[in-house]
């Protein structure tokens, strides 16, 4: 039985209670007609009830048997009240709470709750920030675990929608996933939903749709999970400017609106609270520090558990990656942010243009692994329309070349595996290569080697 179910039972148990209640007073006041008519009542609905469970659990359920004991001891209680010898009110009240007590520890101990946990996805390569809580939930006793890919826009730079994409076959073979238009959400009342797209109307560049909104999601559960999709730099919670840094991620709807919020760690938690506190007032503490967690990100769960499995690179990679000897080049996995390509505009182009020379006069003892940020060409062509022609014609041409590797696959944490080296902008990425240990580099856009 759901949850959402359970409480029914709940409140019939309650309405038990307060019939025998009204059952005791009335007949104190040697109102026996009116305790009689109660008595009915009692009995009609311990009926509906059991009907109830029988539907939900099937025949022969303990907790039916408990109210079939009700249906007679209230018939016996009745009986009494209209002998002749009548019926003492404390008796009738001890007769029927007795057995009510039977039905509600019945009910808790006999009743398997089954929960429904829903997974709100929405680019395939963000998924490694939802998967690791998936496997776990969906090896939980009594609980089905669905993924469900959600559509999301891209916008034109008057913020009308540009583009719908739906990536649900993007993701692993083992990972199944259901039709956001067959997931009757009214009807399944998930127990628990979890996302980890925070914007819902403030994001400029992409949009999921308004039905998958934090807002609107909380209609449909008792428990919003908001995980994000990205992980930071370890933060000092003491410094006021690293409060006011990322505050901008913790004033977020999703983060609001969430019944809890899962973080990299206790310091990144510190700096939300004082963020929302800064935000909300003093008096809103006590909310922030009971729903927001610093227990870890799944995204670092996902790539501390692929460090030591076998890695399937694609044949065309390896041709890039193998030297004709059959030894195998370093590989260095270079990354583009959104923000500095915002902050840079022509300098960052000019940069990139720079390190793809540099890194092709070395061809043969490096293997360059270029993977951008996914919402890279929407937000250039949201936000800076001339400069993404550019940018676009760069990785045409880069792609057509063939000397280098271009990954614009879901799957980013392979590359950090097969990748030997992180060169690039301060990025997510960087917390998930110093969980790795391996060699990282920051580019400086102002600095030019080969033009």
């Amino acid at each position: 039985m759901r949850r959402f179910k359970l409480k029914q039972v709940e409140n019939y148990i309650a309405l038990f209670r307060k019939i025998t209640e009204a059952v005791f007073m009335e007949l104190s006041a040697d109102g026996i007609a009116k305790a009689n008519e109660y008595l009915q009542t009692c009995q009609q609905k311990a009926i509906e009830l059991g009907e109830f469970i029988e539907g939900e659990e099937g025949l022969g359920h303990p907790t039916v048997t408990c109210l079939e004991e009700f249906c007679e001891a209230i018939y016996q209680v009745n009986e009494g009240i209209l002998g002749e010898e009548g019926l003492a009110p404390e008796v009738a009240k001890v007769t029927l709470d007795n057995v009510i007590d039977r039905i509600e520890a019945s009910a808790a101990r006999d009743i398997v709750i089954n929960k429904v946990v829903i997974f709100l996805p929405y680019k395939a390569c963000m998924w490694d920030s939802l998967e690791s809580v998936w496997r776990k939930k969906k090896e939980e006793d009594n609980t089905e675990a669905f993924v469900i890919p959600i559509p999301y826009y891209e916008k034109n730079p008057d913020g009308s929608v540009k583009e719908v994409i739906y990536e649900a076959d993007q993701y692993p073979e083992d990972v199944p996933v259901v039709s956001f238009e067959k997931f009757d959400f009214e009807a399944a009342q998930p127990d628990e939903i979890y996302i980890h797209n925070p914007y819902d109307d403030l994001n400029f560049v992409t949009s999921v749709h308004p039905f998958f909104f934090s807002e609107n999601l909380k209609k449909f559960t008792d428990k919003l999970v908001y995980i994000p999709y990205f992980v930071l730099a370890e933060p000092n919670p003491d410094d006021p400017n690293v409060v006011e840094s990322i505050k901008h991620f913790a004033l977020t709807k999703g983060v609001v609106n969430a019944d809890e919020v899962i973080l990299q760690s206790e310091a990144m938690k510190k700096v939300y609270v004082e963020a929302l506190v800064g935000h909300f007032g003093e008096e809103t503490r006590p909310v922030w520090e009971a729903k927001i967690k610093g227990t870890g990100s799944p995204k670092f769960d996902k790539i501390l558990a692929m460090k030591d499995q076998e890695v399937e690179v694609p044949e065309e990679w390896l041709k890039i990656i193998e030297k004709s000897d059959g030894t195998r080049k370093k590989v260095v996995f270079y990354n583009i942010g959104v923000v500095p390509m915002l902050n840079a505009e022509d300098k960052m182009v000019d940069k990139i243009e720079d390190v793809l020379k540099i890194f092709k006069e070395n061809k043969d003892d490096v293997a360059l692994l270029w993977r951008p940020h996914p919402l890279m060409v929407s937000t250039m062509e949201s936000m800076m329309p001339d400069l993404a022609k550019r940018y676009i014609s760069i990785v045409e041409n880069y792609k057509a070349e063939g000397w280098g590797i271009y990954d614009d696959t879901p799957d980013m944490d392979r590359s950090i595996i097969i990748s030997d080296a992180y060169y690039g902008d301060q990025s997510s990425i960087v917390q998930l290569y110093e969980k790795l240990e391996k060699p990282i580099m920051i580019q400086n856009p102002e600095i030019l080697n080969a033009l």
